[in-house]
């Protein structure tokens, strides 16, 4: 069980503990990105939700607290069951409802090393269906690609693109207008998660609605605004490892990020002394 502990990320247990017992203030905020396709904010990672005749396609599921309301707000555009969730990596503001959802017989889909990485946690409710490199669903009168891009946030992250309705849902490889959280210890890095929005932009045109993991709903431009920001500190990074800095001296230059400190790009998780370090211990091994 203490391994267990250490394996669960600060990035979970911040959130739980911060927000995760006030489930009575929670309030699901569904936002329409196309005209069966929608987002809901709650609390953890961004749903994404198809409806149709077909049933409903369900993109994460926040933690497992939050499912009751989460089941509402669906109810609330469709009466057809939960045909599919998809879990976009493994993190628990993603996949904590996993359990809960699978109850009414909704078949999980997620990347192989979602489902090893759930499996080691002693988690319930494995995804059934996984995939190495994509899939397609065939949903509700249009073709979903799935797509999973390596050693980015995690080792297991899939971005799903709504081929027919343009929008695209990036999981946690996109944090809107804040730091990304890179999860060194299951398998992210900073070169993989630049080369996976580089690959997402490919997918993608300046009409495209964008349904990123943390973050308000976003589009090509803010996108690649982010890629740039992305790209800007692993330079300015790379170029004080090659001066010979340490870890310590890059965490507390704040002249390194200060420009996306200035937008409000540090937030309670990832403050911009973190973001320093997380660059540097990727970039440095």
């Amino acid at each position: 069980m203490n391994h267990l502990f250490r394996t669960i990320t600060p990035f979970l247990l911040l959130l739980f503990f911060t927000t995760g017992a006030q489930n009575n203030a929670v309030v699901i905020k569904t936002l329409k990105m196309a005209e069966h396709i929608y987002m809901l904010e709650g609390q953890g990672g961004n749903i994404g939700i198809s409806v149709g005749d077909e049933g409903v396609l369900m993109i994460d599921s926040q933690f497992a607290h939050v499912t009751p309301k989460i089941r509402e707000a669906i109810r609330a555009l469709s009466d057809k069951p939960i045909k599919f969730l998809v879990n976009t990596h493994h993190h628990g503001d993603h996949s904590g409802g996993n359990s809960n959802i699978a109850k009414g017989n909704t078949t999980i889909i997620a990347h192989d090393n979602v489902r090893w990485r759930i499996e080691h946690q002693e988690k319930d409710a494995l995804p059934v269906i996984t995939y190495s490199d994509k899939l397609h669903i065939y949903l509700n009168g249009e073709q979903v690609l799935v797509v999973h891009f390596d050693n980015a946030h995690t080792d297991g992250d899939s971005m799903l693109y709504f081929t027919d309705s343009n929008v695209l849902h990036t999981g946690d490889v996109f944090f809107h207008e804040r730091y990304p959280y890179i999860d060194l210890t299951s398998g992210g890095s900073v070169n993989g998660y630049i080369d996976a929005v580089k690959k997402a932009l490919i997918l993608i045109d300046e009409d495209t609605k964008i349904i990123p993991g943390h973050g308000h709903p976003s589009d090509k431009k803010a996108y690649r605004f982010f890629l740039s920001m992305l790209e800007d500190l692993r330079t300015k990074i790379l170029h004080e490892i090659k001066d010979g800095k340490s870890e310590e001296e890059v965490a507390v230059n704040t002249a390194l990020t200060k420009a996306y400190d200035d937008l409000g790009y540090s937030w309670n998780f990832i403050s911009s002394e973190k973001i320093r370090r997380t660059f540097y211990r990727s970039l440095k091994e």
